[in-house]
Formats: structure tokens, sequence, C-alpha cells
């Protein structure tokens, strides 16, 4: 039983990792591409527009994270067609979002930058990122559904296509749009935009290897079944919530950096690229965790809970850890790859200590969100997410801001992911032993 599930989880997760490596490094090819051109105003533009973007987008992270649990809970159970009618229902769902996303782009782009502070050269940036990027929406929501669905699957080879796709075209783009035609932080959003569609035509043609089209009509006859929608909804709230948590943590990190000055928005927005990095390489871990804890879920099978929670526990902190220890011996010539600005390399020195104890807590965290939703536990995690930014994060944040310190912001940040890890981590025994 041990050896089954350990090879199944390595499988998995070098797949994961793989796929996931690929987000976070085409996100710093992107900052390296802005992050040397003459003005830094490009950089910090594109960091502060990164901050609405995680609202708009990773709000409706639900669309992967209910996929990835659901569809892996209804394999285990053997349900064929439930595992097809969750992909089609979830399309749906993400088309009709991704509408009105850009039905309101408008007012959402006033909101969101009135409410972010910077100086008006970096807000010009910004909003030149988002008026490229926001076109993108539709494919995106479109990606995550399509990625949860295989990673709820178990295909992990079709989310590593994709993302190669996605990522390596971003790259491409970026150089052709930033370097050669010097379009800056349009350029960078676009880049991604036209990306995003790019992946979604490769996706769709994978999905009708699994679902043919002589399929779709009879399956979307009875795909909006009271009960299973009410589940839907329910879930998809709870994680809506977490993520709304979640991401408001970091803008409100983001923001008051910026508060302080521009340059500890440079050198935090750089410093959490690190963290960035480190959260996609475990979140290949934790997405192998949540693929193998919904089908042992679906299966009713205790036993591959236990040993799964504690195999990946031990490989996501260790490598939090090293992560953090190897920017913390080397900061000079790893930030010094992202920019040449020194003084902003000078002042990452003073704060990269933080690393350890943010992707310490932050790596048993990342992967207990993977484990308690492969459970499509979303009532769980919304009310820990809560407690760990309103009681972690929140107060020390408000201490940092009056004080003007991005040591006690970092502290801040260091108590969320803290919070994060205890609470979730005494939920495990009594969870392992109520299934279904």
């Amino acid at each position: 039983m041990k050896l089954v599930i350990h090879n199944d989880f390595l499988r998995l997760a070098l797949i994961n990792i793989l796929s996931n490596l690929m987000v976070p490094l085409a996100s710093l090819v992107d900052l390296a591409f802005l992050g040397y051109l003459d003005e830094i105003r490009h950089l910090a533009g594109v960091s502060l527009a990164t901050v609405l973007f995680n609202y708009i987008y990773w709000t409706f992270g639900f669309l992967r994270m209910s996929t990835t649990g659901t569809t892996a809970q209804a394999r285990g159970s053997e349900n064929n067609r439930e595992v097809k009618q969750i992909c089609l229902r979830n399309c749906l769902i993400a088309l009709a979002i991704a509408i009105i996303i850009l039905i309101f782009k408008y007012p959402l782009r006033e909101i969101g930058f009135s409410l972010l502070s910077a100086t008006p050269e970096v807000k010009a940036s910004g909003i030149s990122y988002y008026e490229s990027l926001i076109w993108g929406a539709p494919a995106t929501l479109l990606n995550f559904v399509l990625i949860g669905w295989f990673l709820g699957l178990e295909q992990g080879g079709k989310v590593l296509l994709l993302s190669v796709v996605n990522k390596g075209t971003n790259i491409i783009l970026d150089y052709i749009f930033i370097v050669r035609w010097g379009w800056e932080s349009s350029g960078a959003g676009t880049a991604t935009a036209i990306s995003q569609y790019i992946t979604l035509v490769v996706g769709i043609i994978c999905i009708f290897k699994l679902i043919s089209l002589a399929e779709i009509p009879p399956l979307i006859k009875d795909i909006w079944q009271p009960q299973v929608i009410r589940e839907t909804f329910i879930l998809n709230r709870d994680i809506l919530i977490r993520t709304l948590a979640l991401i408001s943590t970091f803008a409100i990190f983001t923001n008051l950096s910026s508060y302080i000055n521009t340059l500890v928005l440079a050198t935090n927005t750089l410093l959490l690229q690190v963290v960035t990095l480190a959260a996609y390489f475990i979140d290949g871990l934790a997405f192998a965790t949540e693929s193998l804890a919904g089908k042992s879920y679906g299966e009713g099978n205790q036993q591959e809970l236990r040993v799964l929670v504690k195999l990946s526990g031990i490989i996501s902190v260790s490598i939090g850890l090293i992560f953090a220890l190897i920017f913390c011996l080397f900061p000079a010539p790893l930030f010094s790859l992202l920019t040449n600005h020194a003084e902003v390399i000078n002042n990452i020195s003073s704060y990269v200590l933080w690393l350890i104890p943010v992707l310490g807590f932050g790596g048993m965290a990342y992967m207990l969100d993977g484990y308690f939703l492969g459970l499509t536990e979303g009532n769980l995690l919304r009310n820990y997410t809560l407690v760990a930014s309103l009681v972690g994060f929140l107060p020390f944040a408000m201490l940092g801001w009056l004080l003007k310190s991005n040591h006690v912001l970092w502290l801040a940040l260091a108590m969320f992911m803290a919070t994060r890890a205890i609470t979730l981590g005494k939920a495990i025994p009594r969870k392992i032993f109520s299934l279904k």
C-alpha cells in the first residue's frame, strides 16, 4: 500500500512540479525583461496591476480547485459520466464569469487602481498592462477548468503540455513585444493574453480525445441537476472566500510596501517572486496530494490518506526551507539576474532572511491546501484562511504600516503562513476518520 501511494505520488508530483515551474519562470522572465528597461516604473507598474489581476482571476481560482477535487472523487467512485459532466459544467460557468469580467472591465480598472497606492507614472504603466491583459479573461478562466480536470484525472502529462505551450509562447512573445518592439508593460500584458488563447486551443484538442462530440448533447441534457448545482455552489463559495482572503493578504502586503516607498515595493516584488517560485514548486506536490486525496476519499481509503499527508508534508516543508536557504546564502548573484538596479539588490539583503519562516511554514500550508481541496473541505479552508488573515496577518501588517517598517510587514506575512499551517494541521486527524 505504502509503495503504491509513494510511486503514484512521486510520479504525479514530478510532472506537476515541471508543469508548475513554467509559471514562475515565465513570470521571472517577464520581470527580467521589465527590470532591465531604463525606467523601474514599468516593473513597479506591472507589480501593481498584478495585485488587481490576482483579484480578478484568482478570485475565480475555485474553477481549478473545485474541478480537481470533484473530478478525483468521481473518478474514485467510478462515476465516468459525472467526470465528463464536471468538465462541461465548469467550462460553462467559467465562460459566463469571463463575459461578465469583460463587460465590467472599465469599472474594475477604475475601482482597482483608485485603491492602489503608487505614483502617477507607476499607475500609468500598470493601466497599460491591465488594458492588454484583460482581453485574455475567457481563455484564462477556461484554462483553469481544463487544468483542474486533467489534474483530477491524474493526467499530469497534459497539464505539463499546456504549461509548456502557455509559458513558452509567453516568453517568446515577451521578447518580441517588450525587447524588439518596445511595448514595455503593454507588451507584457499582450504576450500573456495571446499565450492563454493558444493554450486553450491545445487544451480543447486534448479534451476531444476524452469526450467525443457525440457525447456532449446527452451529457449537457441533465448537467444542471439541482442537488449537484447546490453542492457545486457551496464548494465554490467557500473556496472563493478562502481565495479572496489569501489574495487580500498579499494585496495588502504589496500595497503597504508601495505606501512605504517605491524602493520597498520593488524589493518586496522580487522577494515575493522567490516565494511564488517556491510556492509553484510546492504546489506540484500539493496538486498530486489533491488528486490522490480526492481519489482515496472517493474510494473510502483511510490508510492511503494517512500515508499521503505524511509523505507530502515532509517533502513540502523540506523544499520550502531549501529554497529559502539558497536565496539567503546567495542573494546578490541570484537577484541580479532579475534587475540591474543596485539599490534594489542592496536593499534585498536586509530582508532576505524572512524567506525562511515564510517558506518553512508556507510549505506545510500549501500542501494542506491541496490535501483538503482533494477532500472538498471548502468550509474548513475558508474558516482557517480567514483566521490566518484576520488574526495572524492583519494586526502585524497594520503595525508595519504605522511604523513604516518593512521588517514588520514580513513578520506579518510569516505569521499568516504559520497560522494557516498550524490550524490546518490540527484539523488532519478528525478529517481522516470522517470519510463519507
